[in-house]
């Protein structure tokens, strides 16, 4: 009786002692599964902070010398774009002009030149009722070639006024990405007031007191 009631206590405790050993990993495993997926969820990216945000100054100048204007962008200084862009087509427009009339008064000049009656391309230059003839041939040649090389003076000079425009448009890019570096003290102050001013007098030891304006520059 004795050893039947120790084997059934025997057995008991090692069927818990089995189940116990079961349990224990399943127990454990939600804390295992968790790094893992906190590992596979998606981050959060965090935003720029623009109001902490500065430009690259050698970033603005590269995008700058790529594309006219996008160094402005690039600093975030909108309001230049139509100083810019205006400035680009100001310049072609004028550059275009010019170059049409170069064309129109070089062509009218040398219609008068050759003396063929079958081109007179210059009539259209000419006042209502005005004519060209032997009194004032030479005085129309003489006005037709001082405007042809007028307006090729001023077609190159629309030329080369965009290329400043493109000029400054890249270094306003670099030197505002430069200057937003630049730190401006709210305590930026200059104040100006009397002062007494110490002096040595003929070399003695003795100093005399002298009256003078002291300016003071706090940054």
């Amino acid at each position: 009786m004795l050893a039947a009631i120790l084997l059934f206590s025997s057995a008991k405790a090692n069927a818990q002692t089995a189940d116990s050993t079961h349990l224990k990993p399943m127990a454990a495993a939600p804390d295992s599964i968790s790094p893992m997926l906190s590992d596979t969820l998606p981050v959060k990216m965090k935003g720029r902070d623009w109001a902490t945000w500065r430009p690259e100054a050698k970033r603005a100048l590269w995008l700058a010398l790529v594309l006219p204007g996008a160094g402005q962008i690039y600093n975030r200084k909108y309001w230049k774009l139509p100083i810019v862009y205006g400035g680009f087509v100001g310049c072609a427009y004028a550059m275009r002009w010019n170059n049409m009339m170069y064309k129109d008064y070089s062509q009218a000049y040398m219609d008068i030149m050759d003396d063929d009656p079958n081109t007179q391309s210059y009539n259209q230059f000419l006042h209502l009722g005005k004519t060209i003839d032997d009194s004032n041939k030479a005085q129309w040649t003489n006005i037709f070639k001082q405007r042809k090389d007028r307006y090729r003076r001023w077609r190159d000079l629309s030329f080369f006024c965009m290329i400043g425009v493109y000029a400054l448009s890249v270094i306003d890019a670099y030197v505002d990405a430069s200057l937003s570096e630049f730190d401006i003290s709210d305590d930026l102050s200059m104040r100006v007031g009397p002062a007494i001013l110490p002096s040595a007098a003929n070399g003695r030891n003795l100093r005399q007191a002298g009256l003078g304006l002291q300016c003071s520059l706090n940054f």
